[in-house]
């Protein structure tokens, strides 16, 4: 008889996207570098908007919600990653406000279960002409409201 491997938990909210560490992600150590995490993150949140149309390919003016900058970034890390393999993104929206949004992040084992790292990021939404704040799209809008977090 074998027994089997407990459950993953099962996510309130958001959404859990795969990433893969490969060999050179790790650092002289044998560690995850700490510089890979955001570029995982990034990665995970582009396929994400791909998924509703949002993408950037090449011309700022036809970008839409793709034309937008990161106002800041929070990091913070819980265990090391320290072999290659698969791993995943749990994506979720904080806040979407009219031009700006905030997203949170934890950078996780495959299936949720184990934590590595958790953070948070926001995002202004900018003009391609004037390069000053602009609202996010209704498409976008729709799309963010079905990853928003609950609140507690």
């Amino acid at each position: 008889m074998t027994a089997e491997a407990p459950a993953a938990p099962a996510l309130s909210h958001g959404r859990l996207m795969p990433v893969t560490v490969h060999f050179d992600d790790l650092d002289a150590l044998g560690l995850l570098h700490n510089a890979r995490y955001p570029l995982m993150v990034e990665r995970a949140w582009t396929e994400l908007w791909q998924e509703h149309g949002v993408r950037f390919e090449g011309d700022w003016a036809a970008a839409g919600d793709a034309c937008n900058a990161v106002k800041e970034l929070r990091i913070g890390y819980e265990a090391p990653v320290t072999k290659p393999g698969a791993y995943a993104v749990h994506l979720w929206l904080e806040r979407l406000g009219n031009t700006g949004l905030t997203y949170g992040f934890r950078f996780c084992s495959a299936d949720g279960a184990v934590t590595y790292a958790r953070g948070t990021r926001v995002l202004v939404r900018l003009d391609p002409t004037t390069m000053r704040p602009a609202p996010w799209s209704e498409t976008l809008r729709s799309a963010g409201r079905a990853l928003l977090r609950p609140a507690d």
